[in-house]
């Protein structure tokens, strides 16, 4: 493949979007955001569908390792142990997704604290016309590729009560810049990561993945299903021991890809070793795709990065355009947001 190619399969060049990340979280970190502190707080629950949920669930993985209760909220309804000291965050790149809207009216309801990030929309209109503190936050090509604008603008907004250090962050940014090395637009070489991943997948892809990665595998699997048009699954790599390495036992035309940390548990690891001995013994293909060393932030950034793009190059090698979802707008040109000064019916994105 080269440039040429990649260009002419992907209509709107979501490509050139994913070649500036790093300078994308760097200017949306650094930018000046008014800064929100809402006290004590003890719970935080994060709403939101699709690409704009993957903030939470990226966000969630990096305090997995905090004293602090995390809920994602991926649909209509809130938590029954939301009380004063939970903080709800709503977050719609397009500012018109029915789900999170709903949460967004649901927790003004409550004694919860509440907070909006999105790029205008409704979620803008109902945050300014209720007193909710509201940030806009612009939508780069799509709400997928915009990954790196809304977590770093809210990592940087939300500064005062996530556990996040400024030496994370700067890590982070810069291991972003290394990976853009290795696997930007102008290195379609056989050492691109990102592209060897890509002519790997064929049909349908099974992500294995560790305790903490979760948001590293969700993200992937709604990237190979949205730019590559193909089917995904995930699999916990332990609870999988249980259950799903029983459907190896049969052929399958399902690829397995395997991401795995560098400072996994030894009891993970040791799994690892098991199922890439089981995959070996019959004759199963697999990938294994590696975290970078440094903080968790770093790893799941960056890994985002790399099977993102991955899914780029697919799209290219296959002659499938990656930027239009269709089936998801024909969804939501039926979904309606009720009677919020609304009298048609809204085509949205996530």
């Amino acid at each position: 493949m080269n440039l040429e190619d990649l260009g002419k399969n992907d209509s709107k060049k979501m490509y050139k979007t994913y070649d500036e990340w790093p300078e994308i979280a760097k200017n949306s970190f650094n930018k000046k955001f008014e800064k929100i502190d809402v006290g004590d707080i003890d719970h935080i629950v994060f709403a939101g569908m699709g690409g704009s949920g993957s903030i939470g669930d990226a966000i969630s993985s990096i305090l997995s390792k905090e004293d602090i209760h995390i809920s994602n909220v991926k649909g209509y309804l809130l938590p029954k142990t939301v009380d004063s000291k939970t903080l709800v965050i709503t977050t719609s790149v397009s500012g018109n997704t029915s789900e999170t809207f709903s949460i967004l009216k649901n927790a003004k309801e409550t004694s919860a604290k509440v907070v909006g990030f999105s790029s205008g929309g409704l979620i803008e209109k109902y945050c300014n016309n209720n007193n909710i503190f509201f940030q806009k936050i612009p939508m780069i090509h799509s709400p997928r590729a915009s990954f790196p604008s809304f977590l770093y603008s809210i990592l940087n907004i939300l500064e005062p009560i996530l556990p996040i250090k400024q030496n994370d962050i700067n890590e982070s940014i810069s291991a972003l810049e290394k990976t853009r090395k290795n696997i930007f637009s102008g290195n379609l070489t056989l050492e691109n990561k990102s592209l060897d991943l890509a002519k790997f997948v064929k049909d349908v892809v099974c992500i294995y993945y560790p305790a903490g990665f979760q948001a590293v595998a969700t993200r992937y699997k709604n990237s190979l299903q949205e730019n590559s048009k193909i089917h995904a699954m995930t699999e916990d790599v332990i609870e999988s021991s249980h259950n799903g390495i029983v459907s190896w036992e049969k052929q399958s035309i399902v690829n397995p890809v395997l991401i795995q940390g560098k400072d996994d548990h030894f009891k993970t690891s040791e799994r690892w070793n098991l199922l890439e001995e089981f995959f070996e013994k019959n004759k199963i293909n697999f990938k294994k795709i590696e975290s970078l060393n440094g903080s968790i932030l770093s790893k799941i950034t960056n890994l985002v990065y790399l099977v993102d793009y991955s899914t780029i190059y697919f799209a290219a090698i296959n002659h499938i355009d990656p930027s239009p979802v269709d089936s998801i707008d024909f969804i939501k040109s039926k979904l309606w947001f009720g009677k919020y000064n609304l009298s048609v019916k809204f085509y949205m994105l996530n």
